[in-house]
C-alpha cells in the first residue's frame, strides 16, 4: 500500500533541505544575514533566504506526510487497522512532530535574525544550533525510511 515512488520524492525534498539549512549556517558564519544581490542571484542570499528555503522545503515535506496518510487511511491502513499501521503512524507521526519543532526553530532564527540591531555571533550560533537539530532529524529520517519503506 505504501506509495515507494512518492515517499522517495518526499524524502529528497527533505534531504536536499539539509543543503539549504547547511548554506544558510555558512552565511549566518559570514555574518551575512541577507541577501546581497538580486533574489536570482542565489549565490549571493544570506542566511535569511537559505533558512526561508529550508523552512518551505520542510513544510512540503510534512504536507506530502500528510497527504501520505490520507491516500492510506483511504486504503484501510489506520492506526488500530493493525501492528503495521500502528508502528508506522507513530514512528512517522513522532518524525513529524520533530519537523515541526524544527520548523517553529527556524522562524525564532529568522525572528532572532530581523530584530537584531547587529547580526553576530550570538544569531550565528543560533544558526548552527539549529542546523544540528535539522540534520538530526533528517539522518533519523533516512533510517526510518530505510526500515520502513525499503526493508518492509
Amino acid at each position: 500500500k505504501l506509495n515507494l515512488t512518492f515517499a522517495t520524492a518526499n524524502t529528497i525534498v527533505l534531504v536536499l533541505s539539509s543543503i539549504t539549512c547547511q548554506m544558510g549556517v555558512w552565511a549566518a558564519e559570514r555574518f551575512q544575514p541577507r541577501r546581497t544581490g538580486s533574489i536570482f542571484q542565489v549565490n549571493r542570499w544570506g542566511m535569511n533566504e537559505w533558512i526561508t528555503m529550508t523552512y518551505v522545503m520542510g513544510s512540503m515535506f510534512i504536507g506530502g506526510q500528510v497527504y501520505e496518510y490520507a491516500e492510506l487511511v483511504g486504503e484501510g491502513l489506520t492506526i488500530s487497522s493493525s501492528p503495521y499501521g500502528s508502528v508506522f503512524y507513530l514512528t512517522t507521526g513522532f518524525h513529524g512532530l520533530h519537523v515541526v519543532g524544527g520548523l517553529i526553530a527556524f522562524l525564532m532564527l529568522l525572528g532572532r535574525a530581523f530584530s537584531a540591531k547587529r547580526f553576530g555571533h550570538h544569531e550565528a550560533t543560533t544558526a548552527i544550533v539549529t542546523s544540528y537539530y535539522w540534520h538530526f532529524v533528517d539522518v533519523v529520517w533516512i533510517a526510518l525510511f530505510g526500515a520502513i519503506y525499503l526493508i518492509r
